[in-house]
């Protein structure tokens, strides 16, 4: 039976050599569809976090599982399928591949997948479509803002993720495209059940979100 948990974390800890605990999580959880925003000033260790759930940085204690699996536990090449099988992620600078159109970076990401190649480039194609993107041999330089940014929503969900990660997601749009922005990948996530945690120091995203924490909360700060 598939567990309901997308994500759990607990007694997390990460520093730098010689600083104090930029990331300290006593415990965490989201369900599979939940959404939580989790706010913090520049600094504060947010991206840090997406990081370490997304095994890109390695803890100095504590476990992170991802549909009930340690990603930690996990090494290498395994991490990265497992990573690109179930995690989906949105940057605040897009970091989409520049020599690439909007549809071969919707693609690379289903390299990852357990969809059958021969499939990539139609389900790519439909998740352009449905995001509005009608340029799809567009590199993203050739792309407006708001453009780039519907091309990471694609990408960050093309696999069917369990959770998806979003660091600062608006913080390069103008409001009306922030709003948009937002809009897209909160209904992309309940629509594909993903969960998702977004990380943002913009007071105005509270109202879009029931579940709320700040990162000092986590581990018991004020």
């Amino acid at each position: 039976m598939q567990s309901t948990q997308a994500l759990r974390i607990e007694g997390l800890k990460f520093a730098y050599s010689g600083e104090e605990w930029v990331v300290d999580v006593r415990e965490l959880a989201l369900a599979r569809g939940e959404q939580m925003l989790l706010s913090g000033g520049s600094g504060s260790g947010k991206s840090t976090l997406l990081h370490l759930i997304a095994g890109l940085e390695e803890p100095d204690a504590g476990t992170v599982e991802v549909a009930g699996r340690k990603m930690h536990a996990l090494h290498g090449a395994q991490r990265d399928l497992y990573r690109g099988r179930h995690v989906g992620m949105i940057f605040q600078t897009f970091n989409l591949l520049h020599g690439f159109s909007a549809l071969e970076n919707v693609e690379a990401a289903l390299m990852f997948s357990e969809v059958p190649a021969r499939e990539h480039r139609e389900r790519a194609r439909a998740l352009l479509a449905g995001l509005g993107i009608e340029r799809m041999g567009a590199r993203p330089d050739q792309l407006s803002v708001g453009q780039q940014q519907r091309v990471a929503v694609a990408r960050a969900v093309a696999c069917d993720p369990v959770v998806v990660l979003a660091d600062e997601p608006t913080a390069s749009l103008d409001p009306e495209n922030a709003a948009m922005a937002m809009e897209l990948i909160q209904g992309l996530c309940r629509e594909k059940g993903a969960a998702l945690l977004c990380v943002s120091h913009d007071p105005g995203m509270r109202a879009r979100f029931e579940r709320r924490a700040s990162l000092g909360e986590l581990g018991g700060r004020a």
